[in-house]
């Protein structure tokens, strides 16, 4: 198998740019686009940015043992350096993005739970209450 001259020419590297800009901002896009989204829905967004972080630090990776293997600097000076470091940054939005998109559902839905108990057991102590 022949050593390619650079990162930047593999499919590795097509797939980094795919997974931290394309498919996030898809889902970005079409969760502001549309007027109403389930709960569902929203928990797969939510989800779906968390997968792709944890592809996006994979594909990282594989990128920065690629580079040890080409002869080109540029690879190394971005994929082998502590430039590197700020590339990993992107993931960890999308994870948090993603966690906190999990979060507010949670918290929506305990809330309204709450809410719902309260009804109910005002309801439950008035019958109690009546002759």
């Amino acid at each position: 198998m022949a050593v390619s001259q650079s990162v930047f020419v593999e499919l590795d590297f097509f797939l980094l740019i795919v997974l931290s800009l394309l498919l996030p901002a898809a889902i970005y896009g079409y969760m502001m686009w549309k007027r109403a989204l389930s709960r569902l829905a929203i928990f797969g967004f939510g989800l779906s940015l968390i997968v792709l972080a944890g592809v996006n630090v994979a594909v990282l990776r594989r990128l920065a043992e690629l580079t040890a293997h080409t002869p080109s600097l540029l690879d190394d000076q971005l994929f082998a350096s502590g430039i590197s470091l700020a590339l990993y940054l992107v993931p960890a939005l999308f994870a948090g993005v993603g966690i906190n998109i999990i979060s507010h559902l949670l918290v929506s839905h305990l809330t309204e739970a709450e809410r719902r108990y309260r009804r109910a057991h005002r309801q439950r102590s008035a019958d109690q209450l009546e002759p």
